[in-house]
């Protein structure tokens, strides 16, 4: 029999807890400008598998992420590495996650001081604070986990990460005709002013 439900947030603990900087202020101006955070679970035969995802709230792609059979702050800690090391973004970015004691070590903490990243956590017991990373969570289970019965954390790993580069190639065929409709566009203002008689001289050289 496979367990389907277990807790993801240990909140009892003494560590100290960032306010909730982000305030559910979900609509951002630009990339790596806030990410989201969070753990799930995945029942398999053989045992749990925790996922932790980092989410960028701009772009809406899962910037890093991480899997393992234990629920330990080196878990989370992959994932955040991983999106720092993809995407390098400036001092500034504020980081969002639950109250949960992975999130909360000191080790994370002084992760997210070395990369100037400003702490931010939902307030106790409100899941509505994360809602961009739970709702990503619950298409995820909807999509493929819900309809698989795995019987290893292998298998489940292997699905997973298939399913997210799926997603990411559906991503980049959505931006693309995007991204030469922008170029074709410039192009054409740029032939234009080469063209405009009045445009001075030096101008047209460069």
């Amino acid at each position: 029999q496979v367990r389907r439900c277990t807790t993801t947030t240990d909140s009892t603990h003494a560590l100290p807890v960032a306010d909730n900087v982000l305030a559910q202020t979900f609509a951002t101006r630009r990339p790596n400008q806030a990410w989201v955070t969070d753990i799930t679970y995945v029942p398999t035969v053989e045992g749990w598998l925790y996922l932790a995802g980092v989410k960028d709230l701009y772009t809406c792609e899962v910037v890093g992420h991480a899997m393992d059979g234990r629920r330990t702050t080196d878990l989370v800690q992959g994932a955040l590495r991983k999106a720092i090391d993809t995407k390098r973004p400036a001092r500034g970015l504020i980081h969002h996650s639950d109250r949960g004691s992975q999130y909360c070590a000191q080790a994370y903490q002084a992760t997210l001081r070395q990369f100037g990243m400003i702490p931010s956590m939902s307030r106790k017991g409100n899941c509505y604070d994360n809602a961009p990373m739970e709702s990503f969570w619950g298409t995820l289970k909807n999509e493929l986990v819900h309809h698989r019965r795995y019987e290893t954390r292998e298998q489940a790993r292997r699905e997973i990460l298939d399913r997210k580069e799926q997603a990411r190639s559906q991503r980049v065929r959505r931006e693309l005709p995007w991204r030469y409709l922008f170029l074709g566009m410039a192009g054409v203002l740029l032939l234009g002013l080469l063209a405009w008689p009045g445009l001075p001289l030096n101008w047209k050289m460069y």
